[in-house]
């Protein structure tokens, strides 16, 4: 039944977009891509839609005969990465050129949802000579779209890398080679945990949106570097579990700085996150929660929270146009928390580090595109101590070795 609804979107999508392409000025232009991804991986990994989306290996988990659990291979082929997108344009208003943008592929919401629509993107942007606004859902400011690795595998150097989607506003000043973005925004498919799981009633509780200032310079044709600041604040519980009102938040205060370098054919990116709570962004981390005493009412039951702050850096090489091999290199650590706590909400929290290194080539043929990557992922889990401000010790590794080949069709 679910595959006979998406057909019957897709049809009429296809009947829509006929009627109403060139209508009263306005034009629609169609993009998008046709994949299949061949995955391979050495053993078992924390993943979205049935592997697609690689995070981190799992960690060793002996059974009574001191074999590993984990220590199993994968293989899968999926498509479910094949986007159609269109590009509207209309009439200029008040002064500015004016456009809309919507992506759509069949990775599905959650993996119940795999092989169905979601929506990617879907905004509508004004740009003047020196000045640009954006409102709705687009890729968020820590996602750098002028600066992210160019990485066969579809989690674009996640967990190194803030990779997240969020409905906002953006502002965007353009002064030469100088752009000032400001930006405010909210939570849909990508939403912090919490008391009550993921969701996005944490963010929406603390009332203030997501927000984030950057600035980007940009020199010689196609290179640029910048620095930027993202504030987030957390409302965990609106209420006790005793009935009463709490108002305890958690803040969280990350950095990133990044460069592009690109002549000819040659392009050098990297960047570097120092973050608190970015588990939305699917990044290690979270925030810690611990009891507040109340020497009036202990019936209150109020709970404090800390950020869990992160170190990531990564850089990527690549070189060619019709055969393009590329390099990827990433580190990120575990800092810990600001205080000691007694719950967790994040991700991986007795992960000390990961590196990964992953060479890959692509192959140009027209519209065709075909690519192979081995990505090599080590990844140190240890004994957490929440009364030393979450410090992992006696850490021990554990490694996957994804294969991944990839077929393309670009429209």
């Amino acid at each position: 039944m679910r595959h006979i609804f998406t057909l019957a979107l897709w049809s009429f999508l296809f009947i829509f977009i006929k009627s109403f392409s060139q209508t009263d000025g306005v034009s629609l232009r169609l993009s998008g891509y046709v994949k299949t991804d061949v995955l391979f991986d050495s053993r078992q990994i924390d993943q979205l839609r049935e592997g697609h989306f690689s995070i981190i290996p799992k960690k060793e988990v002996l059974d009574a005969n001191k074999k590993d659990l984990n220590a199993k291979a994968n293989l899968n082929i999926l498509s479910i990465q094949t986007r159609l997108a269109g590009t509207i344009t209309g009439p200029d208003v008040l002064g500015a050129k004016s456009m809309a943008y919507f992506e759509t592929e069949f990775f599905g919401s959650t993996d119940a949802t795999i092989n169905t629509l979601r929506l990617r993107h879907a905004f509508l942007k004004f740009t003047w000579e020196n000045f640009e606004f954006l409102a709705g859902q687009f890729w968020h400011p820590m996602f750098v779209v002028e600066c992210y690795p160019g990485t066969i595998g579809f989690n674009t150097g996640a967990p190194f890398q803030p990779f997240i989607r969020s409905p906002q506003l953006r502002f965007t000043t353009k002064l030469d080679f100088l752009k000032l973005i400001f930006t405010a925004s909210s939570q849909r498919d990508f939403q912090s945990p919490g008391p009550e799981g993921n969701s996005t009633v944490y963010l929406r509780n603390a009332v203030i949106p997501n927000l984030n200032a950057q600035l980007q310079v940009n020199f010689l044709d196609n290179s640029l570097i910048g620095a930027g600041v993202d504030f987030k604040r957390l409302a965990p519980r609106i209420k006790t579990v005793n009935n009463y009102t709490t108002n305890e938040k958690v803040e969280g205060l990350s950095f990133i700085g990044f460069l592009k370098f690109a002549i000819g054919s040659f392009t050098f990116k990297t960047e570097g996150v120092l973050g608190e709570n970015l588990a939305e962004m699917v990044m290690l981390g979270g925030y810690g929660s611990f009891p507040i005493k109340d020497l009036k009412d202990t019936a209150l039951d109020k709970w404090g929270y800390t950020p869990n702050r992160n170190l990531s850096i990564w850089a990527d090489i690549s070189y060619g146009k019709e055969i393009e091999f590329g390099l990827f290199g990433g580190y990120t650590k575990n800092l810990g928390t600001k205080e000691n706590y007694q719950i967790f909400y994040g991700r991986n929290e007795d992960a000390l580090d990961l590196l990964r290194v992953s060479p890959r080539v692509q192959f140009t043929f027209g519209k065709v595109k075909v690519a192979c990557e081995i990505e090599t992922m080590v990844a140190r889990f240890g004994k957490v101590d929440r009364n030393d401000k979450g410090k992992v010790t006696d850490p021990k590794g554990v490694t996957n070795i994804r294969g991944q080949i990839a077929f393309t069709y670009v429209f």
